[in-house]
């Protein structure tokens, strides 16, 4: 039987929005354990299993790959308690405590995020994916386009987030330019909130990750080969 969110789960979501501290959140903890919590899981569980599909290396107990509603207060000028959307993140096996490339969805009240790709990756990880768009510009180019011309999935650009000029040791005229100047790389898609709530959910939101699984798994193989090289040039020669 697929796996959806209910109009519980929504109703959830928006009180959470309109009301975001605790005393409303814990007089409604259970709601949020039964309604999203549950739900959540099992639609996690069942993106695993086609996962094994197309992108294996991917996969993660369920309640690894949902991250958690509480949000991160401490270095923040927002003191809300808790994120007004669930979400869950499928990072790379062996990359998990760090950024790389992996898929990631979130429903909220009002739009659902399909995403995948490399986003705020860590110093060494972005200097090697830098490096790999010099030499490769025109095939990753290729291939997001080639993503973004897919009918029928809603594909658009995550931001880029892009430098104004080009960085330290690339050359100001590169033709790889936007690409060696972007922080972030990926698409993702926005899909309508009721579509959470169809039992044919899951099936939209695999079609895209499985659709965007060749652009992870390059930009991952990015990361993996700089980082290898990394590790040579630092080996002795005697």
């Amino acid at each position: 039987m697929a796996t959806h969110f209910t109009a519980e789960s929504m109703k959830f979501l928006k009180g959470l929005t309109k009301n975001n501290d605790r005393e409303w959140f814990n007089a409604r903890k259970n709601v949020y354990e039964s309604a999203v919590k549950a739900p959540m899981l099992g639609i996690v569980e069942e993106i695993n299993h086609a996962m094994v599909e197309f992108a294996p290396e991917h996969v993660r107990p369920a309640h690894k790959a949902m991250m958690r509603i509480y949000r991160d207060i401490r270095f923040s000028s927002d003191k809300r308690p808790y994120k007004t959307h669930v979400a869950a993140w499928w990072s790379r096996r062996g990359m998990e405590k760090t950024s790389g490339g992996g898929f990631y969805f979130h429903v909220g009240p009002k739009e659902v995020l399909v995403s995948a790709g490399v986003y705020m990756p860590e110093r060494e990880q972005l200097r090697v994916i830098r490096e790999w768009m010099a030499e490769n510009h025109e095939a990753y180019r290729k291939l997001a386009a080639g993503l973004l011309k897919a009918r029928g999935m809603g594909f658009t650009p995550i931001d880029a987030q892009a430098l104004t000029r080009m960085p330290k040791g690339f050359a100001s005229d590169h033709p790889g330019d936007e690409l060696v100047r972007a922080k972030n790389w990926g698409v993702h898609a926005f899909l309508p909130v009721e579509m959470a709530v169809q039992p044919g959910f899951v099936k939209e939101v695999v079609k895209r990750m499985k659709a965007m699984a060749p652009m992870v798994e390059v930009l991952n193989g990015a990361i993996l080969g700089g980082e290898g090289m990394a590790e040579k040039r630092s080996r002795p020669l005697f």
